[in-house]
C-alpha cells in the first residue's frame, strides 16, 4: 500500500510539473526550437543535398536566391546545404559532450556528496582545479597538438572539460537529498548503499543536473564553433564554425554578408533554443519559482 501511494504521489508530481512546463511560454519556444533542430539534423539528406568537396567556380559568392537560398561560398558550394548538414554535426558534438560530462561529473559529485571526507576532498579538489584553468585556451592547445582533429575528437575534448559544473551541481543536490529523512530510514532498514545511491539519491538529485545539461549542450556548440573558426576543427565535416572560418580565410567575411550571416544565425538559434528550454525546465521543476 505504501509503495502504491509513493508511485501515485510521484506520478501526480510529474503531471503537475509537465503541465507547468507546457504553460511556460519561453520553455515551449525553446522546446520547439530544439525539436526543429533535431528534425533538420535527422532529415538533412532529404532537406539538402550532400556538400561535395568542389563547387562550380561560376557560382562563386552568389547572393541568396531561389536556386541557392543562403547563397554560395567562395568555392561555389551551396551554403544552405552546409548549414543544414552543420546542424547534424552540432547536435552530434553536443550529445557526445553531454554523455562525457555525465559519465565523469555525476559519479564524482555523487560520491563526494554522499561519502564526504577524503572522497569529497579529492573529488572536489580535482573539480576546482579544472574550474580554475582557462578551458577554452587549453582546449585550443589540445586540439592543435592532437594527432586527429575529427569531429569526434573535438567533441571528446569539449566533453572532457564540461564535467566540472555537472560534478558540483550533483554534489550540491546529493547533500540536499542526503539530509532527507527517507535516506536515513533507508540506511536503518539495511538497504545496500548502491541501491540508496542509484534509486533514492541520484533519482531525486537529477533535476538540477538535467537542467545544467541543456546549458552544456548550448555551450558545446559555441566552443566547437570557436575551435573550428580557428581552423582546428574537422576539415572533412561541415560545421557552422568551419563555414565562418572559410569566410574569414577567403576574405569574404565583410563583403559577402550572407557567407557569415546564416551560420551565425544558426549558432544563435541553437544556443537560444537550449537556453530557453533550460529556463522552462528549471521553472517547472522548481516550485519556489513563480510561474506565469
Amino acid at each position: 500500500m505504501l509503495e502504491l501511494k509513493k508511485k501515485s504521489s510521484f506520478r501526480k508530481r510529474w503531471e503537475k510539473e509537465i503541465k507547468a512546463f507546457l504553460n511556460h511560454k519561453i520553455g515551449m519556444i525553446g522546446l520547439f526550437g530544439v525539436i526543429f533542430l533535431v528534425i533538420v539534423a535527422i532529415l538533412a539528406p532529404v532537406i539538402a543535398e550532400p556538400v561535395s568537396g568542389y563547387g562550380n567556380y561560376e557560382d562563386k559568392l552568389l547572393k541568396p536566391s531561389s536556386e541557392h537560398l543562403f547563397g554560395t561560398d567562395d568555392m561555389g558550394l551551396d551554403l544552405f546545404s552546409q548549414v543544414v548538414w552543420g546542424t547534424r554535426s552540432s547536435i552530434k558534438v553536443g550529445i557526445i559532450a553531454v554523455i562525457l560530462a555525465l559519465a565523469i561529473g555525476v559519479p564524482i559529485g555523487l560520491i563526494s556528496g554522499y561519502y564526504g571526507g577524503i572522497f569529497d576532498t579529492i573529488g572536489m579538489g580535482i573539480t576546482d582545479i579544472f574550474l580554475t584553468i582557462p578551458m577554452l585556451p587549453l582546449m585550443i592547445i589540445i586540439a592543435a597538438i592532437a594527432e586527429s582533429n575529427s569531429i569526434n575528437m573535438v567533441a571528446f575534448i569539449i566533453g572532457i572539460f564540461s564535467w566540472p559544473s555537472i560534478a558540483r551541481i550533483t554534489k550540491s543536490s546529493t547533500l540536499k537529498v542526503c539530509g532527507m529523512q527517507y535516506i536515513e530510514a533507508a540506511k536503518c532498514l539495511g538497504i545496500k548503499t548502491k541501491s540508496i545511491l542509484l534509486k533514492h539519491v541520484l533519482l531525486n538529485a537529477s533535476t538540477p543536473v538535467f537542467i545544467n545539461l541543456t546549458i552544456v549542450m548550448a555551450s558545446s556548440i559555441v566552443t566547437e564553433s570557436s575551435i573550428s573558426f580557428l581552423g582546428l576543427g574537422d576539415p572533412l565535416t561541415h560545421s557552422w564554425g568551419k563555414i565562418l572560418h572559410n569566410a574569414y580565410q577567403s576574405g569574404a567575411f565583410g563583403t559577402a554578408w550572407w557567407y557569415s550571416l546564416f551560420p551565425s544565425l544558426a549558432i544563435i538559434f541553437f544556443v537560444i533554443s537550449f537556453n530557453f528550454l533550460s529556463m522552462g525546465v528549471r521553472d517547472a521543476l522548481n516550485p519556489r519559482i513563480s510561474r506565469e
